[in-house]
């Protein structure tokens, strides 16, 4: 081009080297009012591509202006050299930690592509004409910074701010990892949706709570599920406190719905009209015992807001381990996160029943269990918007990790 820029801009940038440009501008501006920019730093992984030029770029004009503007605005950039992007690179090369290679031997293989992967980044940046401290920049997988974050948690701790447990994430099974927000795309999924009743263990207590209770046969709360699977770690039922709960006689036994709903659920249980033999409020079942329905246990009624009547049933199958919403809902009546799958996405092996499977297989083995001890209402399939990784573009799962 007429610039001849492919060649003048390397030897403008061999000079600014050359002549020491940024540690001249530090004792320059040394003494003037302190302008820090923080960086929030690139994965060292890979070739930098135009988000990390424009990103760069415009820090760079930020504080090369507050140079101008009279300020010392020192630049450190920096590197993030912790992650699943840099493992899933070196997984590719020597195989994955704890089978083909022991955790040391890998830990060292992730630190020597880090390093390598710093070296071409920082180069293509000073190619840019980014200004920086680019001989001392903070890497997060240096010692002395490991040793920091040590001493800040200590000191978290010593304050009394943190608090162990476990609580649902995010997690793709394929990565073995949790995923942030920001890895989670959404995907049109089909997926198995189950009415299943939740039979009410003592009638005449439910009798005390809705007087004007009536009809014959057992009482079952009736919730609707897109993700069977996650029946094992049942721990409640929630209602709306402020919903109401219909009693329907059908044949020989009785089933509760929110009144909003009645129409769709009768629709998809194919059970006939029935008659209404009850009514009561969310708020009156707070505390109800129900069975679980497969295994020999009972969970309680508790009351949640999320509920809504935009689908289902108005009542929601709660596992504090498998769903943000059941987690903070658990929460508050002291509810155990118990959650039975492994990394691997499959079933622990003290999994009654389930020990072993795959979740993403499970869903027809978790029916015919239902089916054979008469807990399903209907089974049925939904198309929906389902989180994926974005990086196998496959469904993750919900569970809860330390």
């Amino acid at each position: 081009m007429r610039g001849n820029l492919a060649k003048r801009e390397p030897d403008m940038v061999a000079h600014w080297e050359q002549q020491r440009l940024y540690e001249r501008l530090r004792e320059h501006c040394a003494g003037r009012p302190k302008f820090i920019l923080h960086d929030g730093p690139p994965y060292a992984n890979g070739d930098i591509h135009i988000g990390h030029a424009v990103n760069k770029i415009l820090k760079d004009i930020i504080v090369k202006s507050r140079t101008l503007a009279g300020f010392d605005a020192p630049y450190v950039p920096g590197w993030d050299c912790h992650g699943l992007p840099i493992e899933l690179q070196v997984e590719k090369k020597i195989g994955k930690a704890g089978k083909e290679v022991d955790a040391a031997t890998f830990r060292r293989a992730c630190r020597e592509y880090a390093a390598e992967q710093v070296d071409g980044q920082r180069r293509d940046f000073r190619r840019l004409g980014v200004l920086g401290d680019w001989d001392n920049p903070y890497l997060t997988m240096d010692y002395r910074f490991e040793a920091d974050i040590v001493r800040s948690l200590g000191r978290i701790i010593e304050q009394g701010h943190l608090v162990k447990g476990a609580k649902p994430v995010h997690w793709c099974v394929d990565c073995g990892s949790a995923l942030a927000e920001a890895e989670v795309e959404y995907e049109d999924k089909t997926s198995d949706a189950i009415d299943v009743r939740f039979e009410v263990a003592s009638p005449e207590e439910l009798a005390e709570r809705c007087p004007e209770l009536g009809g014959s046969g057992p009482v079952s709360v009736v919730i609707w599920t897109t993700t069977p699977w996650t029946l094992p770690a049942n721990q409640a039922v929630a209602v709306h406190p402020d919903l109401e709960y219909l009693v329907i006689q059908l044949g020989d036994e009785r089933l509760m719905v929110a009144e909003d709903l009645r129409e769709d659920a009768l629709a998809r249980w194919a059970l006939g009209e029935g008659e209404v033999v009850g009514t009561c409020r969310g708020s009156q079942l707070e505390g109800l015992m129900l069975r679980h329905p497969f295994y020999d246990r009972e969970v309680p009624v508790i009351l949640g807001a999320h509920v809504t009547t935009d689908a289902g049933t108005g009542a929601v199958h709660t596992a504090p381990g498998h769903g943000q919403e059941d987690y903070v809902a658990g929460l508050a009546y002291g509810l155990p996160v118990d959650n039975p799958v492994g990394p691997d996405g499959r079933f622990l092996p003290g999994t009654e029943l389930f020990a072993g499977e795959s979740v993403h297989q499970a869903n027809g083995h978790v029916i015919e269990v239902l089916k054979s001890h008469g807990t399903l209402v209907c089974s049925d399939k939904v198309h929906h918007s389902y989180p994926h990784c974005w990086r196998h573009k496959t469904p993750i799962i919900f569970r809860a990790t330390p």
